[in-house]
């Protein structure tokens, strides 16, 4: 064997053991037929559910508590309060009051700042708020639940559903939705009059459902009956976000991969980068991969084998964004024209909040206004706090860089960070308050909240 057959030779194995690797779970699967692959999981399924909860309750606060007079776009009530459990003993004024260093070495990171792991992380896949699966098969028979799992988070926590949606180019009709879900189902009879026919065509194609790694005709599927497959618009529910989860595609080892907070597609146009951390240059790119990728958990053999849906980049993807890109931010009456207060709109305790995120709360040196994103990359290196540690499956560890979020319509968008490990704006605050060693005063941080809840 000459030395170049020898090189070609170990590159196939190391390729096959990378495959056998990353496909095994897959493999396992496959060995079962659906009736035996159903009746395991369903048993295995409320241990790990009562794992996820009981995961919840020790980290958080999870009681309905809303705002006094803080709403959705909609009306459904915004919670309130710092929901994060605190270690014995500790308060958020003696942590920052301490270094990195000391919280990590005394081992004081509220766990409610640890990343949040899937529902069962070791699972993965596609995970649907109950109310949407509900709606979904009421209005098109096509049913998105799992048989191996159920959604964690509380509803009161979550985005209003269905979601208004405002349109960049008919500003003065607010909200187009009519209060309706849009499916397939009803998307011509909304939308004819208002959409031009690209972006309409853009528009079927995202509420069209494809096959998807846990929704297929396949028998290692995750539903019961064989499935058409998820719409871009399950989980970007009227445009904007239900909070539904999956884990990441393009990370491994499996502990590694993170929870996804499913974001809203709100102001798309003023956005440059895609994905919380691929920084994927156009929205085209991101509907591609999604298709392509994403759908199947990074896995080409299994979106072969399970039908990968190949959309045609000079139409279908074209005619995708474009609906996309007209997507608009929900109404702010308080801002003006540079995204900033109007003086004589915003209450004392907002124009106070202002002035700490523009000072000093650096929220604005990521956050600029008029759309508060700098559509930038930043690393936060959340790890000096804590020692690496695996919870449910999930290795706390590194995150890298996350991209600038916009903050405009910000509270119609909870849970928050790109894992969803925030459940309030007042979490976020204390987040932020510590990663960043702002030192900010109980008063400084009840501003920013209002100023926030006002963008």
């Amino acid at each position: 064997m000459t030395v170049t057959s020898r090189i070609c030779w170990f590159v196939l194995v190391a390729f096959a053991l990378v495959a056998t690797a990353c496909f095994s779970q897959s493999t396992s699967a496959a060995d079962e037929d659906l009736p035996t692959l159903t009746k395991r999981l369903q048993s295995e399924k409320p241990v790990f559910a009562k794992r996820q909860q009981d995961l919840l309750t020790a980290r958080y606060d999870l009681a309905d508590r809303p705002a006094k007079g803080v709403t959705m776009s909609r009306g459904k009530p915004v919670q309130e309060g710092v929901r994060v459990k605190l270690p014995s003993g500790a308060t958020w004024e003696k942590l920052a009051a301490m270094k990195p260093e000391e919280i990590k070495q005394k081992s004081l990171w509220p766990a409610g700042f640890l990343p949040l792991p899937h529902p069962h992380h070791e699972a993965g896949g596609m995970i649907f708020p109950k109310f949407l699966i509900e709606e979904t098969k009421k209005q098109t028979a096509r049913d998105l639940t799992r048989f191996d799992l159920d959604f964690d988070l509380p509803d009161h926590f979550l985005p209003e559903f269905p979601a208004p949606i405002y349109l960049t180019t008919r500003p003065d009709l607010g909200d187009v939705s009519q209060g309706k879900l849009v499916t397939l189902d009803n998307f011509d009879d909304l939308f004819k009059d208002i959409l031009n026919p690209k972006q309409l065509e853009g528009l079927r194609l995202l509420v069209t459902p494809f096959p998807q790694q846990q929704f297929n005709a396949t028998a290692d599927r995750r539903s019961l009956k064989a499935h058409q497959g998820v719409a871009c618009f399950d989980c970007h529910a009227n445009g904007h976000t239900n909070a539904s989860t999956h884990t990441v595609g393009d990370i491994r080892p499996n502990e590694h991969r993170h929870r996804i907070d499913t974001p809203t597609l709100r102001g798309l146009n003023v956005q440059r980068l895609f994905g919380s951390q691929r920084a994927l240059k156009t929205v085209e790119d991101f509907t591609e991969f999604e298709q392509r990728a994403a759908y199947f958990d990074g896995i080409p053999a299994d979106a072969a084998r399970k039908g990968t849906n190949v959309l045609e980049r000079g139409s279908q993807v074209h005619f995708m964004s474009e609906f996309q890109s007209i997507l608009d931010f929900p109404p702010a009456p308080k801002l003006n024209v540079f995204g900033k207060l109007d003086p004589a709109k915003a209450s004392p305790a907002e124009l106070r909040g202002q002035e700490v995120f523009f000072g000093k709360g650096q929220c604005a040196t990521c956050h600029t206004a008029p759309y508060y994103t700098d559509n930038q990359m930043h690393n936060l290196k959340v790890e000096r706090f804590f020692k690496e540690v695996t919870v449910n499956g999930r290795k706390a560890s590194a995150d890298g860089p996350i991209k600038t979020f916009p903050l405009r319509g910000i509270k119609d968008s909870a849970p928050y960070l790109h894992d969803d490990r925030l459940l309030t704006l007042e979490d976020t605050v204390e987040f932020f308050n510590l990663v960043l060693e702002l030192k900010l005063n109980a008063q400084e941080k009840q501003d920013l909240t209002a100023f926030m809840r006002s963008l």
